[in-house]
C-alpha cells in the first residue's frame, strides 16, 4: 500500500504529478491511500507502506482532452475523496478512452457532481462578493482601495481571481476567504492558498445601498424557497442588505395589498401626458373609393399597422367583382408577398387543386385575406410566417369590410381562425364552427373551414390524407350552396 499526502487546496499540479508517477509505475487505485496534509504530521510527499517501485516520471501518458478540465475543476472541491476518484478515472481511461461519455457510470457521475458543485460555488462568488472601501493612510494619494470577505465551499479563489481582476481593474482590492485570498494592485494579481482573517469594516455607501434595496424590493415576486436555495445563510450574513430581509418578508403581504389598492385608484406614471398626446394624434384618413380597383389602389399606401414596414407590398383581393362567394384567408405568405396576389403559394396550390376536384372555378370567386400585409420573422435568408395579432387584424378589418360592401357576396368562406375573428370577432375553435353555415348581417351566410396551409403542416401522411378529404368535403358543401344561390338568384 502506498500513501501520498497532498496539501489539497486546489493545486492541480500536485495531484497530477503524483498520479502520473503512480500510473507510469502501473500502481492500481486499490494500492494507493490518498491523504490530506492536515491529516498527517509528516512532510508533503510519498510515504512507504511497502517498498515504492521505481517508475519513469517522464513517461508519456495520453488521456482524452476532456479529462483535464474536468480534473482541474474537481481538484478544487473540498471532498477528501476527490483524489482517489480522479485517479480511478485516470486508471480506467487508459483502458477505455470513451469512459467519460457514459453518464451512468458511478465514477463519472460522481465526478460530474463534484464539478457542478465547484462551478456553482464559483458562480456564487462572482455574484455575492461585496467590496467595502477602506481609507488610504493619512497623507497618501493613490487609487481607491477595497476589501471583500467571502466564504466559499471549495478552493475556488485562484480560479476566479482573474475574473475580478478584469472586472475591477481600475481599483485596488483584496478578497479574503477562509480558503485563500486574492489581491490586485493595478499591476500584479497575487493569490494565496493560506486562510485569511475576516476584517470588520464600515462603508458609508452601505446605508445608501440599503435604502435603494428596500425601495426596489418587490413583495409581489417574493419566493422565499427560491431565495434560500440560491443564497444560503452564510452568503446573506455577509451582505449589507441581509438584516433588512426578515422585515421585508414579514411586511410583504401588506405591501402587496397596498400596491393593489393604489393600482386600482391611481393612474400610471405620466398617464395624463400620454392621454393628452393621444388626443392630439390625428385619426387616420381612410379612402372613400367606390370601386374595387380604386380601393386596391388606396390600399397600396396603407399604414394602419406596423406590418407595412417590412412587407414587400399590399396584397389585395382579386376575382369576380360581384361574386356570390367570397373566400377569406389569413394573410399573404412569402410567395404572395412577392407576387402581389393572394393564394398563389403552396397553400394556394392546394386550394386550386381542391377547387378543380370539386368543380368550382376560381375566376367566379372573390379571394382575399383578413390581413393584407405579410407578417414574418427573418431567419437567415428565410422569412418565417408569423400569425397576425388581434390588433393587426382589427386595423385591417376596415379593408375587408369595404371589400364586402363592394362585392356584395352572399356566401363568405372563412378559412382559419384569423379569418373567423376578423369577420365575427369570435375566438372559437375551428372544430366547433367548421362545416356549419351561420347567418350574418345583410342576409349573408358564413361557412367556416380550415386554411389550406394547415394541411401542409401535418407531418403524418395518413392523417394529412384524411384531413385533405375533410377539406374537400367542406368545399363540396360550399359548391352546393353556391349552386343553390345561383339558382335562386
Amino acid at each position: 500500500m502506498y500513501r501520498v499526502t497532498l496539501e489539497g487546496r486546489g493545486d492541480f499540479a500536485e495531484w497530477r504529478n503524483a498520479a502520473r508517477a503512480f500510473l507510469a509505475a502501473h500502481v492500481s487505485p486499490r494500492e494507493i491511500d490518498w491523504r490530506l496534509h492536515s491529516e498527517e504530521s509528516g512532510l508533503l510527499g510519498f510515504e512507504e507502506g511497502d517498498a515504492v517501485p521505481s517508475f519513469d516520471s517522464t513517461a508519456n501518458i495520453s488521456v482524452p482532452s476532456s479529462f483535464v478540465p474536468l480534473a482541474q475543476t474537481v481538484i478544487c472541491h473540498s471532498d477528501p475523496a476527490r483524489f482517489a476518484l480522479l485517479y480511478r478515472l485516470l486508471w480506467r481511461l487508459v483502458q477505455d478512452r470513451a469512459l467519460l461519455q457514459f453518464k451512468s457510470d458511478s465514477d463519472v457521475a460522481e465526478a460530474r457532481k463534484l464539478e457542478k458543485s465547484v462551478r456553482r460555488d464559483s458562480h456564487k462568488m462572482t455574484a455575492f462578493v461585496r467590496f467595502k472601501e477602506v481609507d488610504l493612510p493619512e497623507g497618501e494619494v493613490g487609487r481607491r482601495r477595497f476589501v471583500a470577505w467571502f466564504e466559499p465551499d471549495h478552493f475556488i479563489v485562484e480560479r476566479k481571481a482573474s475574473f475580478f481582476q478584469r472586472r475591477f481593474t481600475d481599483m485596488d482590492w483584496f478578497i479574503a476567504t477562509p480558503k485563500g485570498f486574492a489581491r490586485w494592485d493595478g499591476q500584479t494579481l497575487e493569490t494565496s492558498r493560506m486562510a485569511a482573517e475576516k476584517r470588520v469594516l464600515n462603508d458609508e455607501t452601505e446605508d445608501l445601498w440599503r435604502t435603494y434595496y428596500a425601495n426596489i424590493f418587490n413583495p409581489a415576486r417574493l419566493k422565499i424557497k427560491a431565495m434560500t436555495s440560491e443564497m444560503p445563510k452564510k452568503y446573506w450574513k455577509n451582505l449589507p442588505e441581509a438584516d433588512l430581509i426578515p422585515e421585508l418578508i414579514l411586511g410583504a403581504e401588506a405591501r402587496v395589498l397596498e400596491m393593489a389598492a393604489k393600482a386600482a385608484s391611481e393612474p400610471q406614471l405620466f398617464h395624463h401626458r400620454l392621454q393628452a398626446a393621444a388626443e392630439n394624434v390625428a385619426a387616420p384618413v381612410l379612402p372613400d373609393a367606390d370601386t374595387l380597383e380604386g380601393l386596391k389602389h388606396e390600399a397600396q399606401s396603407c399604414t394602419l399597422c406596423p406590418l407595412h414596414c417590412k412587407a414587400t407590398q399590399t396584397v389585395f383581393g382579386e376575382g369576380q367583382s360581384n361574386a356570390d362567394v367570397m373566400i377569406v384567408g389569413e394573410q399573404p405568405g412569402d410567395v404572395e408577398d412577392l407576387a402581389g396576389r393572394p393564394f398563389v403559394g403552396p397553400a394556394g396550390k392546394v386550394f386550386d387543386q381542391v377547387l378543380g376536384e370539386t368543380g368550382m372555378a376560381r375566376e367566379k370567386l372573390y379571394v382575399t385575406n383578413a390581413v393584407k400585409h405579410f407578417k414574418y420573422e427573418a431567419r437567415g435568408k428565410k422569412r418565417i410566417h408569423q400569425r397576425p395579432d388581434a390588433g393587426e387584424v382589427q386595423r385591417c378589418r376596415w379593408w375587408l369590410t369595404r371589400e364586402m360592401d363592394l362585392v356584395q357576396p352572399k356566401l363568405i368562406v372563412a378559412m382559419g381562425a384569423t379569418a373567423v375573428f376578423s369577420l365575427t370577432g369570435m375566438n372559437e375553435k375551428i372544430s366547433d364552427l367548421r362545416g356549419k353555415p351561420m347567418p350574418m348581417e345583410a342576409g349573408r351566410t358564413l361557412f367556416v373551414t380550415v386554411h389550406p396551409s394547415y394541411l401542409l403542416r401535418i407531418p403524418d401522411e395518413v392523417r394529412k390524407a384524411q384531413e385533405l378529404k375533410r377539406f374537400q368535403a367542406d368545399m363540396k358543401l360550399v359548391r352546393d350552396m353556391a349552386l343553390h344561390l345561383e339558382a335562386s338568384g
